[in-house]
């Protein structure tokens, strides 16, 4: 749950717009592929359909751009504008609540707000997907936003005891410029003038927000622990007319466990697509 996630993150190939992404040719930058979408919310990024597949999607989704013309330009270019300035503002309240206070004590009580109507206002990504006006899998896109959603709602918002540990400032500053940089960069593309920092940035910023983001995301689930165990919040227990029982507590724990295989596995591939981008490599993955 880390959108590790993003998060951010790099790509390669057609499909680097994640559904607020720049049509007709946006570059690239994945940080979740199609087989290991789970959980993590630090990844920024755009899952990547691979070989003939994806230029069969990136082929069909080009075609209704086309159809939709220039209200799907406007309305994407304006989406994008709207979110680069949501997460700005977010980031100067961060810095003003900080230089005022001294203290990272009641910073996310004081950002909550924003941070959910603009992570939840991403919900609109999986909607670009769909209509097609955003060449990218509809269930990779899913899977990135509603698992961002989850660490704002599901664990930040409802344990409230957690929500002054320094664990939520680290995935707080890794979210926050992670997705100014990924927002800015769609909105230059799609206004074809991309400055090359932006581009640069995208390509790079990950390599220490990803890590920071995945651990702030950790540590924030870790420390949540104790409280969804004493109070059994979320939970569903035996007996019940429905006959099904769930614990959050031991979902917490599967959530921070499925971390181990994805982490290192999404963290090279962006890697390898920051090599494809900024440095041409050709990149020749392996089957499993």
């Amino acid at each position: 749950m880390g959108r590790l996630t993003e998060a951010a993150a790099a790509g390669g190939g057609a499909s680097e717009a994640r559904s607020a992404g720049p049509p007709p040719t946006p570059l690239p930058l994945s940080s979740t592929s199609p087989g290991c979408a789970a959980t993590m919310a630090s990844s920024e990024e755009d899952g990547a359909n691979g070989g003939s597949s994806e230029a069969g999607e990136e082929r069909e989704a080009a075609g209704k751009r086309r159809r939709l013309g220039l209200l799907a330009t406007t309305w994407l270019t304006f989406y994008n504008i709207a979110m680069t300035a949501g997460w700005l503002v977010l980031a100067i309240a961060m810095v003003r609540f900080y230089m005022e206070k001294g203290t990272h004590v009641g910073l996310y009580k004081s950002i909550q707000k924003t941070l959910k109507f603009f992570q939840t206002f991403a919900l609109l990504e999986i909607v670009h997907c769909l209509i097609g006006i955003v060449p990218t899998s509809v269930l990779v896109v899913g899977v990135q936003v509603s698992s961002r959603i989850f660490m704002v709602w599901l664990v930040t918002h409802s344990i409230k005891p957690i929500q002054n540990e320094e664990s939520v400032v680290l995935f707080l500053v890794a979210w926050t410029v992670t997705e100014i940089t990924r927002y800015s960069f769609y909105t230059f593309s799609l206004l074809d003038h991309l400055p090359y920092f932006i581009k640069w940035a995208r390509y790079n910023f990950f390599i220490i927000l990803y890590p920071v983001g995945v651990a702030g995301e950790l540590l924030t689930i870790y420390a949540a622990l104790p409280y969804v165990k004493k109070t059994g919040m979320f939970s569903i227990r035996l007996p019940n007319k429905y006959n099904v029982s769930f614990d959050y507590y031991y979902f917490l724990l599967i959530t921070m466990v499925s971390y181990i295989p994805l982490f290192p596995q999404l963290y090279f591939h962006m890697l390898r697509q920051r090599r494809k981008v900024l440095h041409g490599e050709v990149i020749v993955e392996k089957d499993d």
